[in-house]
């Protein structure tokens, strides 16, 4: 996975490489190859297995000179019963080379629902930091399924100059490593109005962008709420589903305009609208778990198959907006206990728990039984 979010990177801030694991990002999401090198010095030419094609993965081969394999996340693996729990990525090598159609199977439950591994697959586990673990991360950061098919390059010489002959864009497994602690550090105050909200109409909305560009995260400033005393405040991430179509699969919707109207009944605080749909995993992959979850699995174990952890969502972004705002203590409206710990590990502190519950529907029963049951949440 993905370094530890919640304390200060090793290496420092630098946004010009923040802003090439951004455009590594979206090539992955166009079907481009990148080239990623490992804190080791190796190279490998990596492409999304998403947008792997037979001529792809033919033209992967020839640009790199070595033999395509897959990367997938450990929890992929472990789903796949190819690997224990652990740490790193894990790749499959197939004798005779990987075709398309076999890595796709490899990395997508909907295409593969079986435990047996084809015959002759060969699994190796690629530690943190390497070429192999990037490559995965960017898909990740893409919000793609977390895999990618990598072809090792044969280095003679410097990395950047080899990408550069075959205009291809570099960017190093440090750098992807950083990158989500990088951008929250970097977030900034681009835009603020005042917002009347039917259910509070004192309201204003302030956005704050990271230097690379990426998505912005919203405060919602319910009244005017005083820095020197703990703020009400809620950590919404957003759902499209269930705050704007109003899905009943979720209680999402519930929960945001439920906390809008406690906060404005309170008379002030905020809520931190964040871009961490489905958990983080982005909405695409929720409407592949979705389809998982109609199978008969529950929220949990839909995200794993993916290959995603339960959760991957991470809070420092809302801990830096708080300490913009200028409020460094909360009284934090929630369930679940994860946010409790992880924004006091960002230094923000909570002096309590606001419990944040709503009636179940007949199609969410099952979502928050799992929430209560696997992920602690206390109704």
């Amino acid at each position: 996975m993905y370094a530890d979010l919640h304390s200060i990177p090793p290496h420092p801030l630098d946004e010009a490489a923040l802003r090439t694991v951004d455009r590594a990002v979206a090539a992955m999401r166009r079907g481009e190859p990148v080239a990623v090198e490992g804190t080791d010095g190796s190279l490998c030419v990596a492409l999304s297995v998403e947008m792997a094609t037979s001529d792809s993965l033919a033209r992967l081969k020839r640009t790199a000179g070595g033999e395509p394999v897959l990367a997938v996340t450990r929890r992929r693996a472990v789903v796949l019963n190819a690997m224990q729990e652990g740490t790193g990525v894990v790749t499959f090598a197939a004798p005779g080379g990987l075709c398309a159609d076999d890595a796709r199977a490899l990395a997508d439950p909907e295409l593969r629902r079986g435990v047996a591994l084809p015959a002759g697959l060969v699994a190796a586990v690629s530690e943190p930091g390497t070429r192999e673990a990037a490559a995965v991360e960017l898909a990740r950061l893409g919000r793609l399924l977390p895999a990618a098919v990598v072809a090792p390059v044969t280095l003679r010489g410097d990395g950047i100059a080899w990408a550069q002959r075959r205009d291809l864009l570099h960017v190093r497994a440090l750098d992807v490593t950083d990158y989500r602690t990088h951008a929250a550090r970097t977030l900034r105050r681009v835009a603020q109005a005042r917002v009347p909200l039917e259910l509070a109409e004192a309201t204003e909305i302030v956005a704050f962008r990271p230097a690379d560009g990426g998505p912005e995260h919203l405060a919602i400033v319910i009244g005017s709420p005083d820095p020197a005393e703990p703020v009400l405040a809620r950590l919404h991430s957003e759902c499209f589903t269930g705050d704007l179509l109003g899905s009943l699969r979720c209680d999402c919707g519930d929960q945001l305009r439920g906390a809008i109207a406690e906060i404005a009944r309170a008379g002030s605080g905020v809520l931190l609208y964040l871009a961490q749909e489905g958990r983080g995993i982005g909405l695409v992959n929720k409407l592949r778990a979705y389809r998982i979850q109609d199978a008969g699995f529950d929220t949990v174990d839909a995200n794993e198959m993916l290959g995603f952890e339960a959760d991957e969502r991470v809070y420092l972004p809302a801990a830096e907006m708080l300490r913009q705002l200028g409020f460094g203590r909360v009284r934090l409206m929630t369930n679940n206990p994860d946010k409790l710990r992880e924004l006091a590990r960002c230094g923000i502190e909570v002096v309590e728990r606001v419990p944040h519950v709503f009636p179940t529907n007949g199609h969410n029963e099952g979502y928050l039984r799992t929430k209560a049951e696997r992920s602690g949440h206390m109704f």
